[in-house]
């Protein structure tokens, strides 16, 4: 049976881009610019459309405190039945996720400078009545769902990815706000699984501001990563049976790169697990950019394929570290991300009021979506979007553009021979 719970959607209006019209009474929005009417010749601006696009309805609506009422809370056909309502902060957590690189980027008075600047405000104000008990938009933080720990470990890696523009301008009482809500989740215990990178995420966010953190639950996660779940050649098992899915980009590499980052710094017993994780993480972007078909086309495999692009992060995460494998140029990532997202964002995967809809293109709808899939769910495809942390001049936008490996591999070029490597 499908289960749909619809609430009164609203039309939104941003910055430089004007994406959409509304009349009285909550009638149909008319959207007035279509991604296909920018400038794609210009790789950056094009990323820069797909992302505002897809974080407007969310940063709009929070920092008005309008979020939980305007945003619509479609859940799969075969929907779990938890509480749904965790699928706000699921929205708003992996949204700052994968744009928190590119919020910490200096202000300018650039047309991206000045979409970028207020989508930081709002986001600030969006923490804020997240974690406010008398916000309209207070998340479910109080809820028996285990899932809350899911997303409140994206946005601490969004917080932990941008510390300095995402928390420390915070006023004190939100901070204070949001570690006493960080610290009442610890009653989750997570599954054997990608969850342990969850409870690690947390604990390692409360690390850095100076709580001291469950450090069991940090070190279980670290433990069965890098000895008992590692299965080789850059791949994890998502627990103690391998899937073959994008929960390694979703989640594993970059939640355990990022826990190992920070308490590296803390002690120096880390620093050996870290570097081999980011060795492993670098290995797996090699396989994702050979993913890309010379066409911008990836293989739809394994669950949650409604998070679409999502599971390039590692990609994307390398890039932005300028530390690509030695086979990959940033031009050609570029190239092949970019192919990638004109395949998705080609089709009309919004609905009328501009909010993700469950589906891989629009006319699916639901009936791809998992058990545990809702609207805010889909916000994880935000997460390879994270080079845009790096400048506008940086080789990463500015470089030639390349072909990328699958286009040299049938086009008849020279591309690099691709082995198993150890780590």
């Amino acid at each position: 049976m499908k289960r749909r719970t619809w609430i009164q959607k609203a039309g939104l209006l941003f910055g430089g881009f004007t994406l959409a019209k509304t009349s009285l009474h909550g009638s149909e929005i008319k959207m007035q610019h279509s991604i296909s009417e920018y400038d794609t010749s210009n790789d950056r601006a094009y990323w820069v459309s797909v992302i505002s696009k897809m974080a407007t309805p969310i940063l709009e609506n929070i920092s008005k405190g309008t979020f939980q009422k305007n945003m619509p809370m479609i859940v799969s056909e075969s929907f779990d039945s938890r509480n749904s309502k965790v699928g706000y902060l699921e929205a708003f957590g992996r949204l700052m996720a994968g744009i928190a690189p590119w919020l910490a980027l200096p202000a300018d008075n650039s047309n991206e400078g000045k979409i970028r600047g207020k989508f930081l405000q709002q986001a600030l104000l969006g923490i804020q009545h997240g974690v406010d008990p008398s916000s309209p938009d207070y998340f479910a933080w109080r809820d028996k769902s285990t899932q809350t720990l899911v997303d409140a470990a994206h946005l601490a890696l969004g917080l932990l990815r941008a510390p300095k523009a995402l928390w420390e301008p915070l006023p004190e009482n939100t901070k204070k706000q949001l570690i006493e809500e960080f610290k009442h989740i610890r009653w989750i215990t997570p599954h054997q699984s990608n969850w342990l990178l969850f409870a690690s995420m947390t604990e390692t966010f409360l690390l850095t501001v100076g709580v001291e953190p469950d450090r069991k639950k940090i070190d279980h996660a670290i433990d069965k990563f890098d000895k008992d779940w590692y299965v080789g050649d850059g791949w994890y098992s998502d627990g103690a049976r391998f899937s073959y899915d994008y929960y390694n980009g979703y989640v594993i590499h970059c939640m355990l790169v990022e826990t190992l980052k920070h308490n590296a710094q803390v002690s120096p017993a880390y620093q050996e697990k870290y570097d081999r994780a980011y060795k492993r993480m670098q290995r797996y972007a090699e396989h994702l950019e050979r993913m890309i078909s010379p066409e911008g086309y990836y293989p739809v495999i394994g669950r949650s394929s409604t998070y679409r692009n999502g599971g390039f992060q590692p990609l994307s995460a390398v890039a932005l570290d300028k530390k690509l494998p030695a086979t990959l140029k940033p031009s050609q990532v570029r190239g092949a991300m970019t192919a990638m997202l004109k395949k998705i964002y080609s089709h009309d995967i919004y609905d009328k009021y501009g909010w993700l809809v469950l589906g891989l293109t629009s006319s699916q709808q639901g009936n791809i979506a998992d058990s545990y899939t809702n609207t805010g769910s889909l916000y994880e495809a935000s997460l390879s979007f994270l080079t845009l942390g790096l400048p506008a001049d940086d080789e990463f936008w500015t470089a030639k553009a390349e072909p990328w490996t699958s286009q040299k591999a049938f086009s008849g070029q020279k591309f690099p021979k691709d082995y198993y490597v150890t780590y």
